[in-house]
C-alpha cells in the first residue's frame, strides 16, 4: 500500500528551510535572544546573549533561565513575565537588569513572546531583548541637561521667555516676572507679542520672532517693554530657534538683558560728552586733543584763533611735526610721550608760533585721556596764552628792579620790615649811617634789635599803625649805631602792599637830621646867650621891626 508524500515532503522541506532561517536570523540578531521551555530551561541562546551575558551557548542551555542568569532582585519579576508568556500572554517592553558574568551591569528591554508548535500547543517562550544600557544614560544625560537648563532659565539674572509655533509663551522665567510684574501663570499660554508688547513695537517684534522660527536668529534686538504697573524696560533681545529631537522647529527661545539702566546711564554720558564738548570749544582757553600717535583730535575755537589754523586745517595732522616751532618740537613731544605713558605734565610753557608769524607764549597742561575701561587714547591738553601777562610780568619785574636798585642807591637810610616786625629791606645807606651790614640786619626785629629802650613804644607804635595801613609821616627818634654814636632820623613810615592789596609790611625812608639838629641847638644857644646879653647890658638897648614896631626893650 503506498502513499504520496510529495507533496508532504514539500511542505517539510521549506518548514525546514524557514525553520533553518529563523535559527540563523536568531543566532546572527543584532538583539539578545533566548528561549526557555515549559520548565523554563534555556533552549535558545544567541550569539548577542552570550556578548552581552559573558556567558557561552554550552554554558546556558538546558539551565534555569530565572534561578541562573537573572540577578535576585529581578527573578520573580522576570519570572511572572515568563508565566504569563507561558499561559498565553505576551508582555512587550519590559525593563529589567543583567548583570554579567563579570560583574557588568546592562539594562534591557523584553519582549516575552508565547512559543508553540505546529498544533498551537504552547512549548515555551522566545525573548527578544534589547540592550537600552546606553540609551538609559543618554536619557538620564538629556534629562539631566534639560532639568539643568530649566533651572537656569528659572534662576538666571536674565529676563527669559519661550514661544512656541504660534508665538504663545511656553517659557517664563523668575527674572521676567520680577522685571515685568507678571507672574509664570499669568504669562504662559498667551500671546506675547499681542499681550507684553506695545503697540508701535509689535510689527518689529514679531518679525523677529518669526526670522527665528524659519531658523534665522537675531542677536541684540532692542526694544521696549511696559511692566504691569506701566514702567518702561529697555529689552536687548538675543531670539534663538527652539529645535525638537529631529531638528524641527519647536518654537523660540529669547533671552533678554535689561538695558534700562544702561541706557539711562549712557544718555547721561552723551549729555556729560556734548557738555564736554561744547565746554572745549567755548573755552576761553586754547585745547586740544591728540591720539596715541600724535595726531589732532580736538582743536577749539581759540586755539584755532591763537594759532590761525582752523579746526578742519589741523584734525588728524601730527600736532608736533606741524604746529610747533622746530626749537620746541623735541620738549613738547616729551610732554606728549610721557602723558600717553601715564604720567602727566603741568604748567609747561613754550612758544607757538601762528599760521601769521605772531609769536604765543603758551602754559600747557597735558592731560593723559582714558576711555570707559581706563585704557589710555590719548592727550588733552589745555593750554593758557601767558604772552600778555608776560609782557606785565617782564614790566612788574623791571619796575621792580628799579625799586630795588633805587632803595639800594638812595641817599637816605631805608629800611623794610614784614608783619612781624623782622628787617626786609636794609640799603646800602641804612648801612653806611649806622654801621650795621645788610646780612646783619636781615631778619632781625628792627624795634627790639636797632631802637633804643625809651623809644621802643612809640616806634613800634608808628609801624603797627603803619601795618593796619594808617602812614606816618615826619617822625623823628634817636638811633644808635654799631659803634654806639647817636643818629637823630626823622621817618616816614609807608605801608607796603602785596598785588592783593593786602598788607605785607612797612617801608621806612629816614633822614639823617643829626646834623641839622646840632646846628638848631648852637643857634639856639646863641640866641640865648645875645637874649641874655642884651638883657643884662648896661646900656640902653632896643629894638623895631621894619614897621617901627618895638621888638626889644633891655632893662637900662
Amino acid at each position: 500500500v503506498g502513499q504520496d508524500i510529495t507533496q508532504i515532503r514539500e511542505i517539510t522541506s521549506e518548514q525546514e528551510r524557514v525553520a533553518d532561517d529563523l535559527s540563523r536570523l536568531i543566532e546572527s540578531a543584532n538583539a539578545p535572544i533566548f528561549g526557555v521551555d515549559l520548565a523554563g530551561k534555556v533552549t535558545e541562546w544567541n550569539r548577542k546573549a552570550s556578548e552581552l551575558s559573558g556567558f557561552s551557548k554550552q554554558e546556558t542551555m538546558g539551565k534555569n533561565l530565572v534561578q541562573n542568569f537573572i540577578q535576585a532582585e529581578n527573578r520573580q519579576s522576570v519570572s511572572d513575565v515568563l508565566q504569563k508568556a507561558i499561559a498565553g500572554t505576551e508582555t512587550a517592553n519590559f525593563e529589567f537588569v543583567l548583570m554579567s558574568k563579570h560583574g557588568k551591569r546592562f539594562t534591557v528591554l523584553l519582549n516575552a513572546t508565547t512559543r508553540r508548535d505546529g498544533k498551537g500547543n504552547i512549548t515555551g517562550v522566545v525573548g527578544v531583548g534589547q540592550d537600552i544600557t546606553a540609551l538609559n544614560q543618554v536619557l538620564a544625560e538629556s534629562k539631566r541637561v534639560a532639568d539643568d537648563l530649566t533651572r537656569l532659565i528659572d534662576t538666571a539674572n536674565a529676563p527669559i521667555f519661550g514661544i512656541d509655533t504660534k508665538g504663545n509663551v511656553t517659557e517664563w522665567n523668575a527674572k521676567a516676572s520680577s522685571l515685568l510684574g507678571y507672574s509664570k501663570e499669568q504669562a504662559m499660554g498667551k500671546n506675547l507679542v499681542q499681550t507684553f508688547i506695545t503697540e508701535d513695537y509689535k510689527a518689529s517684534v514679531d518679525g523677529v520672532l518669526a526670522s527665528a522660527l524659519l531658523g534665522k536668529e537675531t542677536a541684540n534686538f532692542e526694544f521696549p517693554m511696559f511692566t504691569k504697573f506701566g514702567e518702561r524696560r529697555d529689552l536687548l533681545l538675543n531670539a534663538t530657534t527652539r529645535r525638537g529631537p529631529n531638528q524641527e522647529v519647536t518654537g523660540v527661545i529669547g533671552v533678554g538683558q535689561d538695558i534700562t539702566q544702561i541706557r539711562e546711564i549712557t544718555s547721561e554720558q552723551e549729555r556729560v560728552a556734548d557738555d564736554l564738548s561744547r565746554l572745549i570749544e567755548t573755552a576761553n582757553a586754547p585745547i586740544f586733543g591728540v591720539d596715541l600717535k600724535g595726531m589732532v583730535t580736538e582743536w577749539n575755537r581759540k586755539a584755532a584763533q591763537i594759532s590761525g589754523f582752523s579746526k578742519q586745517e589741523t584734525m588728524g595732522k601730527n600736532l608736533v611735526q606741524n604746529f610747533i616751532q622746530a626749537e620746541n618740537r623735541k620738549s613738547v613731544s616729551d610732554v606728549l610721550q610721557k602723558a600717553i605713558a601715564g604720567t602727566e605734565t603741568a604748567n609747561f610753557e613754550f612758544v607757538l608760533k601762528s599760521k601769521h608769524g605772531e609769536r604765543f607764549t603758551v602754559l600747557l597742561n597735558a592731560t593723559t585721556r582714558r576711555d570707559g575701561k581706563g585704557n589710555i587714547t590719548g592727550v588733552v591738553g589745555v593750554g593758557q596764552d601767558i604772552t600778555a601777562l608776560n609782557q606785565v610780568l617782564a614790566e612788574s619785574n623791571r619796575v621792580a628792579d628799579d625799586l630795588t636798585r633805587l632803595i639800594d642807591t638812595a641817599n637816605a637810610p631805608i629800611f623794610g620790615i614784614d608783619i612781624k616786625g623782622n628787617v626786609t629791606e636794609w640799603n646800602a645807606k641804612a648801612s653806611s649811617l649806622l654801621g650795621f651790614s645788610k646780612e646783619e640786619a636781615m631778619g632781625q626785629n628792627l624795634v627790639q634789635t636797632f631802637i633804643t629802650e625809651d623809644y621802643k613804644a612809640s616806634v613800634d607804635e608808628v609801624l603797627a599803625a603803619a601795618l593796619v595801613g594808617k602812614e606816618t609821616a615826619n617822625f623823628e627818634f634817636p638811633m644808635f649805631t654799631k659803634s654806639g654814636a647817636r643818629l637823630d632820623i626823622l621817618l616816614n613810615a609807608t605801608t607796603r602792599r602785596g598785588p592783593n592789596q593786602e598788607v605785607t609790611g612797612v617801608i621806612g625812608v629816614g633822614q639823617d637830621i643829626t646834623q641839622i639838629r646840632e646846628i638848631t641847638s648852637e643857634q639856639e644857644r646863641v640866641a640865648d646867650d645875645l637874649s641874655r646879653l642884651i638883657e643884662s647890658a648896661n646900656a640902653p638897648i632896643f629894638g623895631v621891626d621894619l614897621a617901627g614896631k618895638v621888638t626889644e626893650w633891655n632893662r637900662k
